[in-house]
């Protein structure tokens, strides 16, 4: 099959490019995965009202039991990208691929048949898998890739790098943090049909966005001579010694381990602590006024963050961002209930979370390019995938460990009902009380009533750990790891040397 080919016919970075291939393109897929890791497990709480399901087992074992796939899936798609070779690309031809099939898995996901819990389980895992061990892990291996095989010039990575964030935590941010807790929470509540509705919207619009970013980007250093043979011949087993035995290599996926772990955990918490320990169900102001405050110094840091790398460096900024991140995060978890106290840790906690968001990428591929350097090998394929597998397999575990978390502590899905009398008659009948008043409700435009319940302490206890409390522990563990990663100080030599080399063979060939 002949691949269209890119409209980016150009040696250096192209503002088309930049604004067409990083920002603009992932925007759709990026949306949907943000909008899933916030409200699909809100979906299978509260909608599906699966975690009383099988004693709280099913929620709790099947995310992680999905990720051993993940897993797998990640490594066989990492070994596939190293060895494609095609005149676009060895990643991007994938990324072609995952624009097709993102949204028709996406859609899937949402479509549980109303039947017997076993066909609900069975229909759940299967398009869990779909969507996230096979459409979603093709996107985001190549997607991610993007940065490092665009080029080798470290000023232009950078940029690329800032680019291809301000995607993920502005536009996506914006609609995930603001419009969803403020109108479109509120109006679909609990009402199936309406979540199908939306979620196949944004699904569908991920087709042609991702195309976008097919067609306007371009792989550089794939395109090298050297490149030709780099790595395919090794076993996995030897790829993996060449990346565990660098020091940077395991620096970097420790760093993202306990990165992921403290983010994950804080975006399964989100919803819930907005709805029940800082505010009220659904009640549109919460969340927005935590989003909109605390997510200010992340449009600030698009002007600000990469001058600050260039002049002291991407990992000494990250590093004492990171303090920061621990301290706003104290501030919080020690007032969880008090909105003021709570938006002003939030907003010193996202000032010191710049660095790692527009950086990180190209933290990565200084790595990639140290290893390069150092072994003559590019592994482009194998560190991404080792790179995936600790995105999902921490996804999947810290998802199944909150689900656990909050059906021990003892949390009580929302339920609806046609009129004050019904959900009355519900209340009393579960020896239960409702988080507001029954009057205060608003019903949605059809009339139906979305009741929420008053948790115990020990759900509001975990709500707010996993929101608030871990990433004091995570942020400061960083900050120590990134101490050890200086593999900056020498990579400009490093990269000049590379390219002698590849300027050398071209010359004996």
């Amino acid at each position: 099959m002949k691949l269209p080919a890119s409209l980016i016919r150009s040696g250096e970075v192209t503002k088309k490019e930049k604004w067409l291939g990083y920002l603009l393109g992932p925007a759709g897929a990026l949306l949907l995965n943000a909008v899933l890791a916030t409200y699909l497990n809100v979906y299978y709480t509260d909608v599906l009202n699966l975690t009383p399901l099988w004693g709280g087992v099913f929620l709790t074992v099947f995310p992680i039991v999905s990720k051993i796939l993940d897993a797998i899936t990640n490594i066989v798609m990492g070994q596939v990208i190293d060895r494609t070779r095609t005149k676009e690309g060895k990643a991007r031809p994938w990324l072609f691929l995952s624009a097709f099939l993102v949204p028709v898995t996406g859609i899937l996901l949402f479509t549980v048949p109303e039947s017997s819990d076993a066909v609900k389980a069975i229909w759940v895992m299967i398009s869990y898998n779909l969507f996230y061990s096979f459409a979603y892990t093709i996107f985001n291996m190549s997607h991610n890739l993007m940065v490092p095989l665009s080029t080798r010039n470290g000023t232009d990575r950078g940029g690329l790098s800032v680019f291809n964030q301000i995607t993920t935590i502005m536009m996506s941010g914006i609609l995930v943090a603001l419009i969803f807790p403020m109108l479109i929470m509120p109006a679909i509540g609990v009402d199936k049909s309406k979540w199908i509705t939306l979620m196949c919207i944004l699904s569908i619009i991920a087709l042609p966005l991702t195309l976008l970013e097919y067609f306007f980007t371009k792989e550089r250093v794939t395109e090298e001579k050297a490149e030709d043979e780099a790595g395919t011949g090794l076993s996995f087993v030897a790829q993996l010694k060449l990346l565990f035995t660098d020091k940077y290599m395991v620096l970097m996926y420790v760093y993202f381990l306990i990165y992921t772990i403290g983010t994950t955990l804080k975006n399964l918490g989100l919803v819930y602590y907005c709805n029940y320990v800082l505010g009220t169900y659904n009640d549109g102001v919460t969340q927005m006024m935590v989003s909109v405050i605390g997510g200010i110094p992340m449009g600030i840091g698009i002007f600000a963050v990469w001058p600050l790398a260039k002049r002291f460096g991407k990992r000494n900024v990250t590093l004492v961002g990171f303090i920061l991140y621990s301290l706003g995060s104290l501030i919080c978890w020690i007032f969880p209930h008090t909105m003021w106290i709570v938006l002003t840790g939030q907003f010193i906690k996202n000032i010191g979370g710049l660095p790692c968001a527009y950086v990180f990428m190209a933290l990565f591929a200084d790595c990639l390019d140290h290893l390069e350097w150092k072994s003559d090998i590019r592994l482009d394929g194998a560190a991404m995938s080792i790179y995936n597998i600790i995105a999902v397999a921490m996804v999947g575990i810290m998802t199944g460990v909150f689900n656990w978390m909050l059906a021990k502590a003892g949390y009580m899905a929302p339920f609806t009902a046609n009129s004050v009398s019904e959900a009355a008659q519900t209340l009393a009948s579960g020896g239960l009380t409702a988080q507001v008043a029954l009057e205060s409700l608003k019903p949605a435009a059809d009339g139906v009533l979305t009741v929420a319940i008053a948790q115990p302490q020990s759900v509001n206890w975990v709500i707010s750990f996993a929101f608030l409390g871990l990433e004091v522990f995570t942020g400061a563990i960083l900050a120590v790891i990134l101490f050890f990663l200086n593999v900056e100080k020498n990579i400009a030599k490093e990269q000049q040397e590379i390219k002698e080399r590849h300027e050398s063979d071209q010359i004996k060939d």
